[in-house]
């Protein structure tokens, strides 16, 4: 058994149980202040992101089974396409954004993101699972497993109808109960959202980019290969 299948079957049994023990046990009390139980815990994207890595994490696990990870497989199998592109467009730069993003308001006040009273029914355990470690275990995957990045206008179109369609999403959770599923959205008017919005959009895109660079960086060898064995084929 390779340090990879071995690294990826951790990873998917890692991020299925925050997700399971999230989804089953963590049950907040429903007050004016708590969060809505509208939308239940697909509301959250700290959780939508776990659940991606999740199946992320599980579809590398069948790759190094039934797959490959030859830099220029005569064969690319389907499951190597998927893998790839769920990474690069999803999984990477959701996982950074949604890390980054959670403890840099969590440094400025806590209470804009997590708010003490759910630390009583959020353990301190799974906070780091969804929030700390989808950022160390997608670097790993980073520095360990190569894949080929699509075409840069298919990656942006998926990670930006993804992020666009969790906006609304917000916003149909807003507008059926009247309270936003994050507090910090609160202290904010309607142009200050919309410049957050845009914000966040643009630094998820930047996470796009700098996964895409540190990729080439990092691999330009396999992607010289991959690239050269492509070309030959269309030949």
């Amino acid at each position: 058994m390779s340090l990879k299948l071995i690294f990826h079957l951790v990873a998917a049994v890692h991020f299925f149980y925050g997700c399971y023990y999230d989804f089953v046990y963590v049950k907040f009390p429903v007050t004016k202040t708590s969060p809505t139980p509208f939308g239940g815990k697909f509301k959250y994207l700290t959780y939508l992101d776990a659940m991606i890595l999740t199946v992320y994490f599980i579809l590398a696990l069948l790759n190094d089974l039934i797959g490959s990870n030859e830099p220029n497989p005569s064969h690319k199998p389907w499951i190597r396409r998927i893998k790839d592109t769920l990474f690069c467009s999803l999984a990477f730069p959701v996982a950074m954004f949604v890390g980054t993003t959670f403890w840099g308001i969590y440094a400025v006040d806590r209470e804009l993101i997590l708010p003490r009273t759910m630390d009583e029914f959020f353990p301190t355990w799974l906070n780091h699972v969804m929030h700390t470690n989808i950022v160390a275990f997608i670097l790993t995957e980073l520095l360990t497993s190569f894949r080929m990045y699509p075409k840069k206008k298919v990656g942006l179109s998926i990670l930006s109808v993804f992020m666009l369609s969790y906006v609304v999403w917000v916003h149909v959770i807003y507008f059926n109960t009247g309270s936003w599923v994050y507090p910090i959205l609160s202290v904010l008017n309607w142009p200050l959202r919309i410049v957050f919005y845009i914000f966040n959009l643009v630094l998820v895109c930047v996470f796009y980019s700098l996964g895409e660079n540190l990729n080439k960086i990092l691999w330009s060898r396999q992607i010289e290969k991959s690239v050269k064995s492509g070309k030959k084929k269309a030949k």
